[in-house]
């Protein structure tokens, strides 16, 4: 999928470090959430911790998140459940980066995959139908956003490549990421459908999230005074989400490898056959 995201840059130098150690010369740091502060459901042991001692030591912290599935008040009550007490202007998702997009297009009617027992917070403000196996639904709207992939499933894919083969239309991806770290495994994610549907039917999605410059653009100037992008630490333990797009955007970045996507996989080689080079190498925060 490297054609459909942004270049690398071969970017920094994979040192080994301590997180307490590489952040004295950061004013804002930003953390990806699965594999960083938490695995599923679960808070990574020390993560709240660590916020907190930034905090007291004064610097400006952030989650960055492709968790576009959720509405903004179930991300905050399930981050304070986990033991964050991040506010809701320290949160940007992929979900708020799309919906700036969609501002523009307000009278578009959107097909979204999205599962319809879901809480639809900000999506039920938009012309939206929530995909399911009605074929109709497909043919009917006028784009389509690729928003949370729980409940999606192979039969529905195929009733959206079928129905953009038969009448293409736009489709904006809310959460480009492919899988996501849960207890039991990896889950597919909108990005995995997305990739697999522009293979199939030569529809280019637009995606919206890490790695694309958006959302670390709405991260950096989201507080009162914006950051310097050199004074700005991604951390996060993708290297196509977190540290391409970190390094994309200015940023120094730091890879997380003791949970997460690359929990137990051979790093170095990683890193090689990617091309994208974290400025840090850490085990957790």
């Amino acid at each position: 999928m490297q054609h459909r995201l942004p270049p690398a840059t071969g970017g920094g130098r994979a040192l080994n470090a301590s997180f307490a150690d590489i952040v004295a010369p950061f004013d804002l740091i930003l953390f990806d959430a699965y594999g960083v502060l938490n695995v599923g459901e679960t808070a990574i042991p020390g993560a709240a911790e660590t916020i907190a001692a930034l905090r007291k030591v004064g610097k400006s912290v952030a989650v960055v998140s492709n968790s576009a599935g959720y509405p903004k008040a179930r991300m905050m009550a399930r981050y304070a459940a986990l033991g964050f007490d991040f506010a809701p202007s320290e949160v940007v998702s992929s979900r708020d980066a799309l919906l700036l997009r969609v501002e523009s297009e307000p009278h578009s009617n959107w097909g979204v995959m999205l599962n319809p027992t879901a809480d639809l917070g900000e999506i039920s403000n938009l012309n939206a139908c929530i995909l399911t196996d009605e074929p109709n639904d497909y043919d009917r709207v006028d784009g389509f956003l690729l928003v949370g992939s729980d409940g999606w499933t192979d039969a529905r894919q195929t009733l959206l490549e079928t129905a953009l083969i038969r009448s293409p239309r736009p489709v904006l991806v809310g959460n480009p990421d492919m899988v996501a770290p849960r207890e039991n495994g990896l889950s597919r994610e909108p990005g995995w459908f997305a990739h697999k549907l522009a293979d199939a039917t030569g529809i280019e999605p637009v995606f919206f999230g890490k790695p694309f410059p958006d959302i670390f653009e709405m991260a950096r100037t989201r507080f009162e005074r914006p950051t310097p992008p050199e004074r700005v630490l991604m951390v996060g333990d993708t290297l196509h989400t977190d540290i391409l797009g970190g390094h994309q955007a200015g940023f120094a970045t730091a890879l997380v490898t003791g949970y997460g996507s690359l929990t137990n996989l051979d790093v170095t080689n990683a890193i090689r056959r990617s091309a994208i080079v974290p400025d840090f190498i850490i085990d957790r925060i």
